[in-house]
């Protein structure tokens, strides 16, 4: 079997246990009233956490095997591979996400907000929790920017490799894998560093909306990949 199609399998099953570690996340007590919940909160953002540090590593094993079998990201339906920058989620995303839920959050509780009451949760933000999140993601795209550079360069020079010694092909493979790998890196480190600047329940909110996102784009995925397609859908209309 190729390490390919065990990845494959391993994401399956990876992915289901996700989904169990995310419920597990939605029934707890929120906002915690005591110390023992903050630290039941606490417990399961980090096995989160660890549950996708876990996905790194064995995809980086996968990557060292077989990288352009990885790069296409085949355990994925066709509508999460247009949305994904090398061969996954774009790291920026998440401030996007943080950005959305607080925005929700505090149009929802402004009039608490209003009255000086702290709902403790991502519309309640803090002015140096923004600060950090806005270094944060610049920080973050010029890691991106550099990263897709490398993807450029590595691009650009495949014909001159084609037309190369083998020795060629295999040091521009080596080369596809550190990309991809770094891209992974840069997607795991700011997962960390998201929920490092965020409270136990902000924390606890951000990993949900990140899974529920996840979910509902793999869900939409699968949906449009079974659709049935008939010919006639494929011709172009007349008027």
């Amino acid at each position: 079997m190729s390490s390919t199609s065990s990845f494959t399998r391993f994401y399956d099953t990876w992915f289901d246990q996700l989904n169990q570690l995310l419920e597990q996340l939605r029934i707890a007590p929120k906002p915690p009233s005591s110390q023992d919940d903050r630290s039941h909160l606490s417990s399961l953002a980090q096995k989160i956490v660890s549950h996708y540090a876990e996905f790194y590593r064995v995809k980086s094993v996968a990557t060292e095997s077989d990288v352009l079998s990885v790069f296409t990201a085949p355990w994925a339906s066709c509508f999460e591979r247009s949305l994904h920058w090398i061969s996954g989620w774009r790291p920026t995303t998440l401030f996007h996400l943080v950005y959305t839920e607080s925005s929700i959050l505090f149009e929802f509780h402004i009039a608490d907000i209003l009255k000086g009451q702290s709902t403790g949760d991502l519309g309640d933000l803090s002015p140096n929790q923004f600060r950090r999140v806005s270094e944060l993601q610049c920080e973050t795209v010029k890691e991106e920017n550099a990263i897709t550079g490398e993807l450029s360069e590595w691009q650009d020079s495949a014909a001159e490799v084609m037309l190369g010694p083998f020795t060629d092909l295999s040091d521009k493979i080596g080369r596809l894998v550190s990309v991809v790998k770094k891209a992974d890196d840069l997607r795991l480190r700011t997962i960390r560093r998201v929920v490092d600047l965020l409270t136990t329940q902000q924390a606890v909110e951000f990993l949900v909306a990140a899974g529920e996102l996840q979910f509902g784009v793999y869900g939409w995925g699968r949906r449009l990949d079974h659709r049935p397609c008939s010919s006639a859908s494929l011709m172009p209309h007349h008027i």
